[in-house]
């Protein structure tokens, strides 16, 4: 990118409460649903911290949540934050066909119509998952941009169209779309490092250490990266807990101290970087991402 700041930092909060725990971990347990009911009482403090910082923010909400906590969701969009698609109840795109996996695109559309009267242009995939359907329904819904793969750090990309995956036949990527992506990645995220899932996830790790690894990829965006987001994702369950929330304010006010940073959305940064990256010339510029077909080795 060539215009705007040096990095955008975009926090994300995936707001999932109760339907994480029903969707994606299949409970019907009320103590570990429970646990989601924590992230409707973290939302107040997440939101105080934003505005103390001047911070917009992109909440990714399952319509699941959007029915459950109507008052909070609006909330978030009267604080003037962004609100993205996270599915219906925190469902795996994989355990679906393609028309369930549309009717679960349409439920939470349909959700945040009646709540907040929004239609979300972006999408967080439950669990960041997606089926061999999703990128066709994103495309046939008609969003802006995903925050879901990794194919890359700091810089987006567009996503692709018909990638065709074998054990025994040489990768075959597809044609990039308009769909932008917003890189994401496990290690800036807070859940495997703090939540304690019995079996499973261990957690329970101590925020200095996590504060190490979150502001070292900022500080090397920063240094090295004009241009670029710093896309950090987080559950407000996870991020809300006192000890965590005091690391995540130091961290903001380590960001904030560089000249150059800005705090927006996810929507907001796509808006800049598509306007400077016409895919025609991106698709150009970057044929590692782009070159469709098999590519033999010379």
């Amino acid at each position: 990118m060539t215009n705007g700041p040096r990095v955008s930092a975009c926090l994300g909060f995936d707001f999932d409460a109760q339907s994480l725990w029903i969707g994606s971990m299949g409970s019907n347990s009320p103590s570990m649903i429970s646990r989601g009911e924590f992230g409707a009482a973290a939302i107040p403090r997440i939101l105080g911290l934003l505005e103390r910082s001047d911070a917009r923010a992109t909440f990714c909400i399952p319509g699941h949540t959007v029915y459950a906590y109507p008052d909070l969701v609006r909330r978030i969009r009267d604080a003037g934050h962004e609100l993205g698609h996270h599915g219906w109840v925190h469902e795996n795109p994989q355990k679906f066909d393609r028309d369930g996996e549309r009717r679960n695109l349409e439920r939470g559309f349909e959700a945040f119509d009646k709540v907040v009267g929004v239609r979300p242009r972006g999408y967080r995939s439950p669990a960041w998952d997606f089926s061999e359907n999703t990128v066709d329904l994103l495309l046939e819904f008609g969003f802006d941009y995903d925050s879901s793969c990794m194919g890359s750090d700091v810089y987006p990309y567009y996503l692709r169209q018909g990638d065709k995956v074998s054990p025994t036949e040489p990768y075959v990527f597809g044609e990039p779309t308009n769909l932008v992506e917003v890189p994401v990645t496990w290690g800036l995220d807070d859940f495997p490092p703090f939540e304690f899932v019995w079996g499973t996830n261990p957690g329970l790790t101590s925020p200095s250490d996590i504060e190490e690894i979150w502001r070292g990829d900022f500080d090397y965006a920063y240094e090295h990266s004009p241009g670029s987001v710093y896309a950090l994702t987080m559950h407000p369950q996870v991020i809300g807990r006192g000890h965590r929330m005091l690391m995540l304010e130091r961290l903001v006010n380590h960001i904030g101290d560089h000249d150059g940073t800005v705090f927006e959305t996810i929507g907001a940064y796509v808006d800049r970087w598509r306007a400077d990256n016409p895919l025609d010339r991106w698709k150009a510029e970057h044929p590692a991402y782009a070159t469709p077909g098999t590519r033999a080795a010379g």
